[in-house]
């Protein structure tokens, strides 16, 4: 089939290549995910884990239904997640007493340990990454992500008088 009668032309695809904000997306969190892997791989952990340790690290025991909405994961690709970490003993999950039809995640005192190992690792790399970006490009990635995150709220129309 010739390019001019293809239904979808490969000029079509250079153009998404060029402007996807998704594809863009896609592309350089595979790239930081590789990056981090690397760096985290000594501990026998991935970037993926690490981050899902870090969001368990809080004072009291999460529910499951709050750290999937911060790592912005459905429940079931978390409990999938979650399962490798309760293997090695580092995270335990529970019924929360005040409803047991709930989970609670705890990092465990050996996820703590393997925390505390991989911080100083997330900082070196991470400060090598900041350095290499830039202040100006790192101050606007980290806004312009957040603003895809967390989109501002449409303002409110007035209703006619």
């Amino acid at each position: 089939m010739s390019n001019a009668d293809r239904p979808v032309p490969f000029a079509t695809t250079i153009h998404v290549r060029d402007h996807c904000l998704c594809l863009a997306a896609q592309r350089a969190a595979r790239a930081l995910a590789r990056r981090f892997d690397a760096a985290f791989r000594p501990l026998g952990l991935s970037n993926g884990q690490f981050s899902l340790l870090m969001a368990l690290n809080r004072p009291e025991p999460a529910p499951l239904s709050a750290v999937a909405a911060f790592l912005a994961m459905d429940r079931t690709t978390l409990t999938a997640a979650l399962k490798p970490l309760e293997r090695r003993g580092l995270v335990r999950s529970e019924a929360d007493p005040r409803d047991r039809r709930s989970r609670l995640l705890v990092l465990t005192d050996d996820g703590l340990a393997l925390l505390a190992q991989a911080v100083p690792i997330w900082h070196r790399e991470h400060g090598a990454l900041d350095q290499e970006l830039g202040e100006e490009r790192l101050g606007a990635l980290h806004a312009g992500l957040a603003a895809v995150v967390a989109p501002p709220a449409p303002e409110k129309q007035r209703e006619p008088a």
